[in-house]
């Protein structure tokens, strides 16, 4: 059929309303003769209505100006690199430019814009649509104007022909939007490309020591819905139960990676690596910032993105705000430790709604932003310790951080140690101790092993990993140890043997200061110190370099001088226990003040945390309460006043001193475990017998008494357990809380069931059971975790005791 027959057809169809005659011809008639046209295999390309280019036309392109003026002129915000790409290309002159950017508002600049390339004919008025086309990113408004004028009839498609000519000259991106996208991806990947290291002059690359932990789903109930398979899939639809909801919130325990899986997630955004989501902006917080700034301050949240994240460059109109506003969905955010925040509001302070101008506290603009109130769209990813509270209504999936694999910790041994020898021996020790093991399932825990390990083999022959016990206290010693030896010579100390009671007490003068500002952090609830509070406490410019604290003047944007935080907030925890047990001045009452203090919930200092946001009323009377910063603090105060730890303290304390601080602590111990096993819900059934149900804060409980080697307050303990069957489900237990578990029951003379359901106890977590497995009548582990491997183990213990009448 001829082209000309296929006109007339199509004419009669349509009633013969040419594409001349109607206004509406480029969103209908031409795409009707299009279709129609290739439905009779014409060359619609070479004649019809809308000629050579489909369902534009060549010859509509300035009738398109006149018909969809009002939309362009509502819709295009960025006149600048319009009249940039129109000025290179000689459609408009710099006097041209000069004139329409004299206009007073962005709508006349337009409304000139568009006079402009209509004047200079349909090649111009083309180019214009080139431009809005091919700059997507900058004129994303009209995204779905274009889709639905595509030459193809598919909604979906942008795409947008026009003349070879046109083609042949690319569109330059000019936009600010743009700019700034560019300069935030510069800048955070930058920020992310090495990782905190136990040296500041030691800078080791994300990429190189970067080692996946598992990412556990949960339900709206906490119920596990298996593990996640990639950071694509954090932020993916997978596992969303909140529709409505913004924040995805990522829990887990001190040390086990949270910061530093945001840290690679802003660097693959940086890299422009696929994330599951489609983010133009990127801004990451640490919340222990809001906590710094002082009660008065009051910012925008325009100051809250810029200034502590970058500024955009020459943008004179603030496009890239407007932009941000008016496109929420195209901004991510990450908030890193949650729990960090002293602060708490108060219903009735938070106002409904904050203006993007309004300038308020930034916990203010922190809590509307994540309850949805403030940039209402946009994704943020919050972080925060095991049992931090957030209701649920703004909760759209929660993921649990569970530590390294097996697998993930022998990459992650590799990583470390290059030397196959030297990597299969550390292979060796940790195969053979299984509570090591689930230390260094710990990302943080592993990463301080290692490196010290290495660090005092450079210093010292013959040191290896230990074979003894190790607790979380030994730990930070050892990290301590590194610290205080960094200003050694190694080629003196390479031949004499290893002393760390010398190390320590060379190094009193700076140990001493550092632990007396992290106790007055822990006691004020502060994370983040100015230069006064540093000095004031005896640091020394040379004790900075040590490692123990690092600089994060990028936290205050007011003026402030610099300041500094502790490499680690467990850190400041472990500092602030040493501090209680150096200071002479404080007695032996006086080291249980972070006891009482976990006894009662303290009113916040600024009252401003709305219920979406997890406020809670008065606790009872339970030093073993969630508080997890006093309570690691209240750890390594047993553990540093533990007899393991004598020989090194009576270097620093007067014996005496320390035998009073040590007795008093014990006298607590024993009083407090025994009232809170008092105070633990019990009923009776006709099955299983008497039986107890714990809670989470009975895991601080063992924990404490396993950092006290003490058996004594092991039988006090094991004792109090009087039922015939303990529920430790949802407790979050780890595999290193296992060694807890068996401190106790190795004290515990009656055989009893178990029930350790959803928890976190892992392969490693099995193998140290074995040892408590001849007691246990019941045993129960459901959902934690567990391989092939640990099903090997319990059937050996099965078949060598005998005891277990139940396994689930």
């Amino acid at each position: 059929m001829s082209v000309e027959t296929s006109r007339k057809r199509y004419y009669t169809i349509c009633g013969q309303v040419s594409c001349s005659d109607q206004n509406l011809s480029f969103t209908s008639s031409g795409v009707a003769w299009l279709q129609f046209a290739r439905w009779q295999g014409a060359d619609w390309r070479a004649e019809g209505p809308c000629r050579g280019t489909g369902a534009w036309g060549v010859r509509g392109y300035s009738r398109l100006v006149t018909v969809h003026r009002e939309q362009l002129v509502a819709q295009v915000k960025n006149t600048q690199c319009i009249l940039d790409n129109l000025q290179r290309t000689g459609y408009c002159c710099a006097e041209d430019a000069e004139i329409i950017l004299r206009s007073a508002t962005k709508t006349d600049q337009v409304r000139k814009i568009l006079e402009l390339v209509q004047s200079k004919g349909q090649e111009a008025s083309e180019y214009l649509f080139y431009i809005l086309h091919e700059a997507q990113d900058v004129f994303i408004d009209l995204r779905p104007w274009f889709s639905t004028r595509a030459n193809t009839g598919d909604q979906h498609s942008t795409s947008l022909p026009a003349k070879a000519s046109v083609q042949k000259t690319p569109v330059i991106n000019t936009d600010p939007i743009s700019k700034y996208c560019n300069k935030l991806r510069r800048e955070l990947g930058q920020d992310t490309r090495f990782i905190a290291s136990y040296a500041q002059k030691e800078e080791v690359p994300l990429e190189d020591m970067y080692t996946d932990t598992q990412m556990e789903l949960l339900g709206e109930r906490n119920e596990s819905l298996g593990l996640l398979q990639g950071l694509d899939e954090l932020l993916g639809q997978r596992g969303v139960f909140n529709a409505h909801a913004e924040t995805i919130f990522i829990t887990g325990d001190a040390g086990v990676g949270k910061s530093i899986l945001l840290q690679k997630l802003q660097s693959l955004w940086a890299r422009r690596e696929p994330l599951g989501v489609d983010a133009k902006f990127f801004f990451k917080f640490r919340c222990r910032m809001f906590a710094a700034f002082r009660e008065a301050c009051e910012i925008s949240l325009r100051d809250l993105l810029f200034k502590h994240n970058c500024f955009p460059d020459l943008d004179v109109d603030d496009e890239v705000f407007g932009f941000i506003l008016r496109h929420p969905e195209t901004v991510l955010f990450t908030f890193d430790g949650y729990d960090e925040i002293q602060a708490a509001f108060e219903p009735d302070s938070v106002p409904e709604v904050v203006s993007p101008e309004e300038k308020a506290h930034p916990l203010m603009l922190l809590a509307n932003l994540l309850s949805g109130k403030l940039l209402a769209g946009s994704r943020k990813v919050l972080t925060a310790r095991t049992g931090t509270e957030v209701q649920s209504r703004v909760i759209r999936k929660r993921v649990a951080l569970r530590g390294f694999s097996p697998e993930s910790l022998r990459r992650y041994v590799a990583l470390h140690f290059q030397e196959r020898e030297h990597r299969d021996l550390v292979m060796e020790q940790l195969d053979a101790n299984p509570h090591l093991c689930s230390l260094c399932s710990i990302p943080l825990f592993c990463w301080i092993i290692f490196k010290s390990l290495k660090h005092l083999r450079s210093m010292y022959e013959g040191f290896e990993l230990p074979d003894t016990c190790v607790t979380f206290t030994s730990v930070f010693l050892l990290l301590s140890e590194v610290f205080l030896g960094h200003s050694s010579a190694p080629r003196l100390l390479k031949r004499s043997p290893r002393c760390p009671s010398d190390t320590f007490r060379d190094g009193a003068r700076v140990l001493g200061g550092l632990a007396k500002l992290a106790q007055l952090g822990m006691e004020k609830g502060v994370f983040v110190f100015d230069q006064d509070q540093v000095t004031s406490c005896g640091v020394t410019e040379e004790d900075l370099q040590r490692g123990f604290l690092r600089p994060v003047s990028h936290y205050d944007r007011c003026g402030n001088p610099a300041m500094f935080e502790f490499l680690h907030v467990t850190l400041q925890s472990f500092l602030a226990a040493f501090s209680l047990v150096l200071d002479e001045t404080v007695g032996p009452g006086g080291i249980l003040k972070f006891f009482t203090e976990c006894e009662h919930r303290k009113t916040p200092r600024f009252q401003l945390c709305g219920p979406c946001l997890g406020g809670s009323g008065p606790r009872g009377k339970d030093p073993f309460q969630t508080n997890e910063h006093l309570q690691f603090t209240n750890l390594f105060l047993c553990g540093l006043l533990s007899k393991s730890s004598a020989a090194l303290l009576e270097s620093l304390v007067p014996p005496a001193s320390l035998r009073r601080k040590r007795e008093a602590l014990k006298s607590y111990l024993a009083r407090s475990v025994k009232a809170h096993l008092r105070g633990l819900p019990r009923h009776v059934t006709d099955s299983e017998g008497s039986k107890v149900h714990v809670l989470p804060n009975f895991l601080w409980m063992l924990r404490c008494v396993f950092e006290t080697r003490s058996d004594s307050i092991a039988r006090v303990t094991a004792r109090g357990i009087s039922a015939d069957y303990i529920k430790m489900s949802y407790c979050n237990m780890s595999s290193a809380d296992c060694s807890a578990l068996n401190f106790v029951l190795h004290q515990h003379r009656r055989r009893l069931g178990v029930d350790m359901d959803n928890n976190n106890i892992g392969d490693y977590g099995v193998k140290q059971l074995q040892l408590s497995l001849s007691k246990m009548t019941v045993v129960r582990l459901c959902v934690n975790q567990i391989t092939d491997s640990s099903v090997e183990v319990l059937a050996e213990e099965l078949v060598k005791h005998r005891v277990v009448t139940v396994l689930g």
